[in-house]
């Protein structure tokens, strides 16, 4: 359910709130907001009506959350939540950009790419030191080494890091390293490795299940935000069809269907959406038309000799390019990058 407080409700009244959805054995939210505050409350079973509350000091109104998603739901948090990764704004009137080579190879590939992607208007930098393969005989990453990489491009142009994190194990240690942590398709459903990485309090970036609807996407938020994280930050990447032209069918229709139903902002992937370099600068211009709040795309200064997923990586001109394409499209929806 979701408790309303009065515009004159005091910081005492809030706590008196929480304490007693404490006492019940429930687990709850504040929600500052920019008129109010509202406090969500989580865990009840049913067995708790609005009653318990509704006699509370400043309490407005008890409403009751009909999704199964409760604190990523726009019913409990009407506003749109904005992430800071780094100081970099995610959600908002801005549209970002992540940008950066699927794998880190060496220092030298990652500092020459992350400084031709921030010349040319990147606002994050995106890189791989762990790798989930489908071959177990493909390149895995280069594990903390490659964190270690990351920083120092970090370091040379100033771009916060978003980094994927595979294993509960890995968690401490991508966090230490990091700016943000990238959960993948792959692991979308992983409970124990969502919890663990709420944990940290750094921003989460959650990319949809291959196979995942919606309702399962954003359930899956919910376990970070369960956790006491309120940064996530959604990334569609495409599900699995029975097309053949694209590596992955890239689901736009999701864009708008978030902006609806939940407060957090949602990326899109067109990179790992297509599988396919000619389909990115398309599909980033239609992301953004559908209303995402930024794009993640891969960029490799020499795609052929790329690690991982050389065809759907552009070349630093070729992101240029793209950068140019979309400023037109980020000014006629209202935004700006």
């Amino acid at each position: 359910m979701l408790i309303v407080m009065d515009r004159s409700a005091t910081s005492a009244d809030v706590e008196g709130v929480v304490a007693a959805a404490e006492r019940l054995g429930l687990k709850a939210h504040p929600i500052p907001g920019a008129q109010r505050t509202a406090v969500g409350i989580t865990g009840n079973k049913g067995a708790v009506g609005p009653g318990a509350f509704e006699a509370l000091s400043g309490v407005l109104e008890v409403l009751r959350v009909s999704h199964p998603y409760k604190l990523v739901s726009r019913e409990f948090h009407p506003e749109d939540t904005i992430v800071s990764v780094g100081g970099v704004l995610v959600g908002g009137t801005r549209v970002v950009v992540i940008a950066g080579p699927c794998a880190v190879e060496s220092l030298e590939q990652t500092l020459t790419i992350a400084k031709e992607v921030k010349a040319r208007g990147a606002d994050l930098l995106r890189g791989g030191a762990y790798k989930p393969r489908t071959s177990p005989y493909a390149f895995q990453g280069l594990g903390e080494e490659g964190l270690k990489i990351l920083a120092a491009a970090r370091e040379a142009t100033f771009l916060p890091v978003v980094t994927e994190v595979l294993d509960t194990a890995h968690v401490e240690i991508v966090a230490h390293y990091a700016d943000c942590l990238q959960i993948g398709a792959r692991n979308m459903q992983n409970f124990e490795l969502l919890k663990k990485a709420g944990k940290t309090g750094k921003p989460v970036l959650l990319k949809r299940g291959m196979s995942a609807t919606l309702e399962e996407f954003l359930l899956a938020a919910e376990y970070v935000l369960a956790e006491g994280n309120p940064g996530v930050i959604l990334c569609e990447r495409g599900i699995r069809t029975f097309t053949d032209f694209t590596r992955n069918t890239l689901d736009l229709s999701v864009v708008p269907a978030v902006k609806r139903l939940s407060h957090l902002p949602i990326v899109v992937d067109p990179s790992h959406g297509t599988g396919r370099r000619e389909k990115v600068l398309p599909m980033s211009r239609a992301s953004i038309a559908a209303g995402a709040d930024g794009i993640v795309v891969e960029v490799h200064h020499k795609p052929a000799e790329a690690l991982s997923d050389g065809p759907q990586a552009l070349t630093p001109d070729m992101f240029g390019e793209l950068m140019a394409q979309i400023r037109p499209i980020v000014a006629a929806v209202g935004r700006t990058t």
